[in-house]
């Protein structure tokens, strides 16, 4: 009895939070509580036809006397009914809620924050990440907590590893930065994520690969379309948002570098290749050079509310989105906020010594000035990164420019990258700051 009385007790309490803004709730419950209104009023009119045309049946009129409680005054019998079917109605769609609910609610989760937190997330800005690798991944689980309008564009230049494997057996393009952003926007990321990250070992042929890479392959056959195959992915990890690439034609990342003890300019090919060679990026460019954006992300960029740009590989992962012509333009045309997340600490043999100001001097140097409305920079150099890698720190030039916002973004325990959960809430604070909170 204790236990059933708690329940009760529980579901009492549980009832005003499925009346409170934002859940969507009340306009049906009131719609229910209307049609039920008109049924009983059709009912009371059948009753009261049976109590004044029937009236020589005594048991008749005694039962409906006592049925509508007669002998109490007519304000508290509207009070008791109405009380008592509000209730009714009420109890009667929260259960049936949780029956309908309970197959896509996890286990232990409560359904009424469920929900405040789905409607909460899709009535959020809609953001567009560009970039590629663990940044853009981390950037993306962050993010997912506070919108799910999401769009991650993501370069198509890769060419190493499982990846680039994959690329030059089965012609397709390149699934690795785009299986781990799927991952990152997974709902599910304790099981069906590990799922897609896992590497096959053991195996000369399996060697390196990553199911997930193979997964999208096998799509990318049996749906005729690389881009039809990511979908498909997505709806299969149910993720929060979009993952889009770039462009979809066959490009090549090339750069000109200088090499130690080389008193000329190199050419280097592969975007695998240029952290390898180890010397210093003077340009970079696709080729082809003309290739054109895939559709569905200039559309994004067009609707965004917010664009941002990073973190990543400053010359292997950011800038191959943006030497995508139609989707620089795109950035441009855009009225979105867009940001600039510079890197926490630098990449050997593609950014070694760089500061903030030298990661925006670069990327203004191929894509051109005044791009981006905001830079977020990191400025806590507390812990050691070791010796293979230095601080991006925001220098004078950095903190001279007003464009500039500065943070705590590291992860406490991972120094050298980004904590999704700050950088995320550091965005959406510098966003309802330029804009307002979004209603």
């Amino acid at each position: 009895m204790n236990y059933r009385f708690r329940r009760f007790a529980s579901i009492l309490r549980d009832i005003p939070r499925w009346l409170r803004p934002g859940l969507r709730i009340k306009r049906w419950f009131l719609l229910v509580l209307l049609g039920i209104t008109l049924l009983g009023l059709g009912v009371a009119v059948i009753l009261i036809d049976l109590y004044r045309t029937d009236s020589t049946d005594p048991t008749l009129l005694t039962l409906l006397s006592y049925a509508s409680l007669r002998w109490i005054p007519r304000i508290w019998r509207a009070i008791i009914f109405g009380g008592l079917g509000i209730f009714l109605v009420t109890y009667g769609i929260y259960k049936l809620n949780r029956s309908l609910l309970r197959p896509f609610i996890r286990p232990g989760s409560d359904v009424v924050d469920t929900l405040t937190d789905f409607h909460r997330r899709k009535r959020g800005p809609r953001i567009v990440a560009i970039g590629g690798g663990h940044g853009l991944s981390t950037l993306l689980r962050g993010l997912k907590a506070h919108t799910s309008n999401l769009t991650a564009v993501v370069t198509v230049a890769d060419d190493g590893g499982s990846s680039g494997r994959l690329r030059e057996s089965f012609g397709i393009l390149p699934p690795g930065d785009i299986r781990n952003c799927l991952a990152a926007l997974s709902n599910d990321e304790d099981l069906l994520a590990q799922l897609f990250q896992y590497r096959f070992s053991g195996s000369t042929d399996l060697e390196g690969h990553s199911f997930g890479n193979l997964f999208i392959t096998a799509l990318a056959d049996i749906t005729g379309s690389f881009e039809a195959a990511v979908a498909e992915s997505g709806r299969v990890l149910s993720v929060n948002g979009r993952v889009l690439p770039s462009t979809l034609h066959n490009v090549k990342l090339v750069a000109t570098m200088e090499l130690p003890h080389s008193l000329t300019e190199v050419r280097v090919e592969g975007e695998s290749r240029i952290p390898e060679a180890a010397g210093r990026v003077r340009r970079v460019w696709l080729e082809p050079d003309n290739a054109p954006a895939f559709p569905p992300v200039i559309r994004a960029l067009l609707n965004a509310d917010v664009i941002i740009i990073g973190p990543g590989s400053l010359y292997t992962s950011i800038l191959p989105n943006l030497l995508v012509h139609d989707l620089l333009a795109g950035i441009r045309a855009s009225r979105a906020v867009k940001m600039y997340v510079s890197n926490i600490a630098t990449q050997s043999g593609e950014t070694d010594a760089y500061t903030c100001h030298d990661h925006i001097r670069a990327l203004e140097g191929h894509i051109g000035e005044d791009l981006f409305d905001v830079i977020l920079c990191n400025n806590n150099y507390a812990d050691d990164l070791g010796p293979s890698s230095n601080w991006v720190r925001a220098d004078e030039k950095t903190l001279a420019d007003p464009r500039s916002y500065c943070a705590d973004l590291i992860d406490d325990q991972h120094p050298w990258r980004h904590d999704s959960v700050k950088l995320a809430q550091v965005i959406m604070n510098v966003f309802d700051e330029r804009t307002g909170p979004l209603n």
